[in-house]
């Protein structure tokens, strides 16, 4: 085995997919002789991962690129020179800009482009200069990135699984149409190999990745278009695998073919991220939603008709702009229409180049602070509520690790709780039947049922 000479960090900002990215940047440096370490002072290369969509999210990322500066200088007296490189949505959004304001930056790379790492390095080498790569390739990047799961050096037993990029909805607070691009989906074949080939390596659980995933039509063999719920019923014959995930979604693409696979496919677990930004018409017309709040719920509805034990999640912003409290008041009654399992809620901030940075009316800043606590205050007490729920239920939990303490289990519930037991006979990858007997925190603590105790139950019911 060839010695590893060189050590990358990488640190990932925001979403799922830039997780995924992350893992296939260590696998494509990996090619190169670098290892994956989990603090920057051993690395020879730095790249942080960032993330367009939370509040100031450049600025954060050049006080970060400030916190490398010294070392940097440090590492260049000695003659160990640190290479560092900024990827993803605010490479994509920045640009030059980044080497402006950074000088200390040799990388800028858009989300795209990953698979350009090895070349993009060797111009850097050879030039002596920044190299600043934001174009949107021709190529599929899938095409030239290796698939491997990882679990921090353990057996991976989940995955993520990358099959839809970008976005054709341009709400009006998004940056991802500019960062990631037009929808794109990819070919049916490559999906089902790159699954088949995570099942083999030990995955049981895979997650698929997009940012708008449920508008996902990729090309079959046969040269017609699939939908999301087709796939997920093609990934699920494949022998191995236990558990299917999906995430994130639009509610303009939630069609009766991806309901039904809710409600038949027992390897989709239980669990659906839909977000809705707000309750009210008004705003969600002035946001770019193309759906309403009634035709929303009326999802909903379907779903749950279909999928009664279905736990819900969504994204909620507050205080966009021209949001009255009335507006305010329509969101809190649809919060309590649905029911959530658990939800991330957040106050609107402008996004550079976005219509809606530009338009009147913004909300004041304590105003959306105050609708944000009570929103989380009704969002928190129904989380609190659908965790005690669970309580003397009986569900299957996938082992991913060992658990806090010895002689401790640790793994997912269908609705992807963290759940703690007390085993010494299971393995890691190993599916489990247990009841969950107390909540801690966001986990839940369970015992084993010993095989036997119950006859196997359809998913659907037990999970």
């Amino acid at each position: 085995m060839t010695e590893t000479r060189k050590k990358v960090f990488i640190k990932t900002y925001g979403c799922q997919m830039n997780v995924y990215d992350s893992e296939r940047m260590g696998d494509v440096l990996a090619g190169l002789g670098y290892g994956v370490t989990e603090t920057a002072d051993e690395a020879d290369l730095v790249i942080l991962n960032t993330c367009h969509i939370r509040e100031k999210a450049a600025e954060k990322v050049y006080s970060e690129l400030g916190r490398y500066r010294e070392q940097k200088r440090a590492r260049a007296r000695d003659g160990k020179p640190l290479v560092i490189g900024v990827a993803g949505c605010v490479a994509q959004a920045e640009g030059e800009e980044i080497v402006r304001r950074a000088p200390m930056v040799d990388l800028v790379f858009g989300p795209q482009t990953y698979h350009r790492l090895p070349h993009l390095l060797t111009r850097f080498a050879e030039q002596g200069r920044p190299v600043v790569e934001t174009d949107f390739p021709a190529e599929d990047k899938f095409d030239h990135m290796p698939t491997t799961p990882h679990a921090g050096g353990r057996r991976a037993v989940t995955a993520f699984l990358t099959v839809q990029e970008g976005c054709d909805k341009f709400c009006t607070f998004c940056v991802v149409p500019y960062t990631r691009g037009a929808e794109a989906s990819r070919p049916v074949r490559k999906i089902i190999e790159d699954a088949r080939r995570m099942v083999d390596q030990g995955v049981r659980e895979i997650t698929l990745l997009g940012q708008n995933i449920n508008a996902y039509r990729g090309e079959a063999p046969d040269g017609r278009r699939w939908s999301l719920g087709r796939l997920i019923n093609e990934l699920s014959a494949i022998e191995g695998l236990a558990r299917l995930r999906y995430t994130t979604s639009h509610p303009r693409d939630m069609d009766d073919e991806l309901i039904a696979a809710h409600r038949d496919n027992p390897k989709l677990m239980p669990y659906l991220h839909l977000p809705v930004q707000s309750g009210s018409d008004a705003v969600l017309k002035a946001m770019n939603r193309r759906h309403t709040a009634a035709s929303y719920l009326e999802i909903i509805g379907k779903i749950r008709a279909g999928r009664p034990d279905i736990a819900l999640s969504s994204d909620f912003i507050v205080g966009f702009p021209g949001e009255t409290e009335r507006d305010f008041e329509a969101t809190m009654a649809l919060v309590e229409a649905v029911g959530y399992a658990s939800a991330f809620s957040f106050k609107y901030s402008p996004r550079p180049g976005t219509p809606a940075a530009e338009m009147d009316n913004q909300v004041p800043e304590p105003v959306k602070a105050e609708r944000l606590t009570r929103l989380q205050a009704l969002l928190n007490s129904q989380n609190r509520a659908f965790l005690a729920s669970c309580v003397g239920r009986e569900m299957d939990i996938l082992i991913e690790k060992p658990g806090r303490k010895a002689g401790q289990l640790a793994g997912r519930s269908p609705y992807l709780q963290a759940v703690h037991v007390e085993d010494a006979h299971h393995s890691i990858g190993d599916m489990v039947r247990v009841c969950i007997d107390s909540v801690g925190g966001s986990s839940l603590s369970a015992h084993i049922i010993p095989s036997g105790a119950d006859s196997p139950v359809h998913a659907k019911a037990t999970a």
